[in-house]
């Protein structure tokens, strides 16, 4: 059985920087409570009909990526795609990042697990490739919320949290079975669903009922997040699949060079970072100038810690997420 490894990884974000007050020009809210409650002063929204999408940023992502890694993307056996924003309800981005990379006939896979999308991809690739059936994968992560927020007083404690961006890594085989990713922790709890949500358009809410019950007030047209709940778990399952994934490999905190969470909220972060006792320079944190990018936040920050000199060979990394579904997850890397 191989082993799996990171060999290349990029990122891309749009250039329109938002902060904090303009959003406050927008709706009833300013720098101060948006830091407090969240960490973040501003984020990247795409420009409206600047042709960016879902795919198109992806694709910038990923042909950083294989640049860094020295792979051509002739050499991809597989791609998946990590999104909750796809750019059409159907087909996934997955074959339109295929298509606009000319890629060919590779299979592509779309991961629809929102926060977790990352480090669910990162589990299947690292699968596929264990078992002999591919030997490079392709996995990006991509997100365009601002197209669906609301960004109005009424949707504010949703819209100040979340950027549009994407992160990209390519794995490969590794003989070496001490080298590239250890082990990774999946989990879902489905009966809080409807808690971080978006419950339409949906096949519940489809578009006869929509084009006859249109109602602008209707929250339901744009994501739910219950803040408090979310929280609350939020913290427990980190802390839980962050301790499962150390136990699985003999390792303590004091062995991370680096943990990357998810990044949801900063404050989460820091209470994880406490909980743990890891040191500021054993945690990376880039929410303050990104927001929350779901499945793209993982390797936004990875990309740029690499690329910072915070991620070196043979440093012991550990990624966690926690999402809508709510769906959680961790993975140990020896890189």
């Amino acid at each position: 059985m191989y082993q799996s490894r990171i060999v290349g990884l990029g990122h891309y974000v749009p250039e329109n920087i938002v902060t904090n007050d303009d959003l406050s020009k927008l709706m009833d809210t300013d720098d101060a409570w948006i830091t407090e409650r969240t960490g973040i002063k501003e984020r990247r929204l795409i420009e409206k009909d600047s042709g960016e999408g879902t795919a198109s940023m992806g694709v910038k992502a990923a042909e950083m990526a294989l640049e860094r890694a020295g792979v051509s993307k002739d050499d991809i056996d597989l791609v998946i795609f990590a999104t909750l924003s796809p750019d059409l309800y159907f087909p996934g981005s997955g074959v339109l990042l295929q298509d606009l990379m000319g890629m060919g006939t590779c299979p592509a896979l779309d991961i629809r697990n929102q926060c977790s999308g990352f480090i669910y991809g990162l589990s299947v690739a690292d699968q596929f490739i264990k078992t002999g059936m591919y030997e490079n994968v392709l996995l990006v992560g991509s997100e365009y919320h601002s197209g669906g927020m609301d960004f109005t007083t009424r949707g504010r404690t949703v819209s100040v949290i979340f950027g549009d961006g994407a992160g990209a890594a390519v794995i490969t085989r590794e003989e070496d079975a001490t080298k590239g990713i250890q082990s990774t922790h999946l989990y879902s709890e489905g009966k809080y669903a409807e808690e971080l949500a978006i419950i339409g358009p949906s096949t519940k809410r489809w578009i006869p009922e929509i084009v006859a019950n249109y109602d602008e007030d209707d929250m339901r047209y744009h994501p739910y997040m219950n803040g408090q709940l979310v929280f609350k778990n939020a913290v427990v399952r980190f802390s839980q699949v962050i301790q499962e994934a150390l136990k699985k490999n003999g390792k303590n905190a004091t062995d991370i060079d680096l943990f990357i969470p998810h990044q949801a909220n900063l404050r989460i972060a820091q209470f994880v970072q406490k909980k743990f006792s890891l040191r500021d320079d054993q945690v990376y944190n880039n929410i303050m100038r990104y927001g929350n990018t779901t499945a793209a936040s993982i390797p936004i920050a990875m990309s740029e810690a690499w690329a910072e000199g915070k991620i070196k060979q043979d440093d012991t990394v550990l990624l966690a997420a926690f999402g809508s579904g709510f769906t959680w997850g961790s993975a140990l890397i020896h890189w």
